[in-house]
């Protein structure tokens, strides 16, 4: 009898600490652990293919906001890299010039995967594979293409992107595609197609039979609805955020959230500051103005305005994509010495939206992505080196694990599992 007693005593004691244990645990101890044990996905990383070789490469640590040092540091597990091209003219040539774009790009991200940092991370077609390579040690890569323009009017050449890892597609990107109307003809209300062109609603119909997720953040609101109406598989806006908290033509609006909703898609929240908070960023960018030039003149490079980018030359904007992450690394460290300088867009403008679209469609329909070496970025995730305090944020507001799993890519290779499971079935 005093054996039991002593049994009850000492389970009432090992529980007591446990309890106490768990009430001991701070914010930041709870966000560590959950951001260790999710997998987290950032859906849209742009690159260089000069910082695909096999001197300089992802393996460094570079001035580019994503490398895998910074993954590491930062606890970020995949990347979707990104096939981008800019827009061009609908004509042959155009076509064949960019053609040779995107397949430089797929082959950088397969050499950085196959050769220069095969030890470290490993290319990803399926959410199996993402879990797989995440479970040895490896971090991973995926590839997403920003702008069908290079695909000409050859359809066959979306299988070919598939073959070569594409799992999602946007149909444009800024200017009006041969497929459908980019969200840019809100500015002058010019329209090419009215949404989907002919080859657009083929194009749809082909990324289904593929598995190829089909990507709205940059098409028209009018294509938009036009493939959410045509696609039997779901969709994804890879890097997009909430219209009705920033009203900005790359942002969904609330018509738009609730029909990704419906079709069972999701939303990755991206962590740009334009999209995020206009107030703020127009007050801070026009602080930064002089202090980018200042800091671009100090080493010696050309700096150009962000509004002028698809005005310059293809060479300028290889040029801009190349200094803007050293030139505002450096200008945002002078600007927090400054106490009167006006806030930045932070990591809470962005969990502000996440909570406005969980708040409206609901958990499972939301995500996460940055737009790194494309423009994005914000204080407090500058870089993928400060991962984390994204996650903290969320702990912060009170979401828990499994609903942190689910914004960090959890809804995003949901989606991915059944767009895939849709091209596999009967037809």
């Amino acid at each position: 009898m005093k054996q039991v007693y002593l049994w009850c005593a000492l389970t009432l004691l090992f529980s007591c600490a446990d309890k106490n244990q768990t009430k001991m645990e701070t914010v930041e101890e709870k966000a560590k652990r959950i951001h260790e044990q999710v997998i987290t996905v950032d859906t849209h990383v742009d690159i260089n293919v000069k910082n695909f070789t096999d001197s300089i490469n992802y393996s460094q640590k570079l001035n580019t906001q994503v490398d895998l040092p910074k993954m590491k540091e930062g606890g970020l597990d995949v990347a979707w890299f990104i096939v981008y091209t800019g827009q061009d003219s609908l004509t042959a040539e155009g076509y064949a010039k960019a053609s040779e774009n995107a397949l430089a790009k797929f082959d950088a991200i397969h050499k950085l995967c196959s050769t220069f940092a095969s030890g470290e991370i490993g290319l990803a077609l399926t959410s199996d594979d993402v879990r797989r390579i995440s479970k040895a040690g490896k971090k991973v890569a995926m590839i997403g293409v920003e702008n069908a323009y290079p695909i000409g009017e050859d359809l066959s050449k979306f299988e070919e992107y598939h073959r070569l890892g594409a799992r999602y597609i946007s149909l444009s990107h800024n200017g009006h595609s041969q497929f459908c109307d980019s969200h840019t003809g809100e500015k002058d209300g010019i329209w090419l197609h009215n949404g989907l062109s002919e080859l657009g609603q083929e194009a749809v119909k082909e990324m289904n039979r593929l598995g190829i997720m089909i990507d709205v953040s940059h098409p028209s609101k009018e294509s938009m609805k036009q493939m959410v109406a045509l696609s039997k598989a779901p969709i994804i806006a890879s890097h997009s955020s909430a219209r009705a908290l920033c009203n900005h033509s790359r942002n969904l609006d609330d018509e738009q959230l609730r029909l990704i909703k419906e079709n069972g898609g999701v939303v990755q929240t991206v962590a740009f500051n334009a999209y995020l908070n206009t107030e703020k960023q127009e007050a801070r960018a026009a602080y930064m103005k002089g202090i980018y030039e200042k800091v671009a003149s100090s080493l010696g490079i050309n700096w150009f305005e962000r509004s002028e980018f698809f005005s310059l030359t293809a060479e300028q904007q290889e040029e801009y994509m190349e200094n803007y992450p050293k030139v505002t690394k450096r200008a945002n460290e002078l600007a927090s010495m400054d106490p009167d300088a006006p806030p930045a867009v932070d990591v809470s403008d962005l969990v502000d939206h996440i909570d406005y679209m969980v708040d409206l469609i609901g958990i499972d329909h939301v995500g996460i992505s940055s737009d790194f070496d494309g423009g994005g970025g914000i204080a407090g995730w500058s870089d993928a080196s400060e991962t984390f305090n994204v996650t903290l944020e969320l702990v912060k507001r009170g979401y828990t694990e499994e609903e942190i799993t689910k914004l960090w890519g959890g809804n995003l290779l949901r989606v991915l599992d059944e767009v895939q499971a849709i091209a596999a079935g009967p037809h």
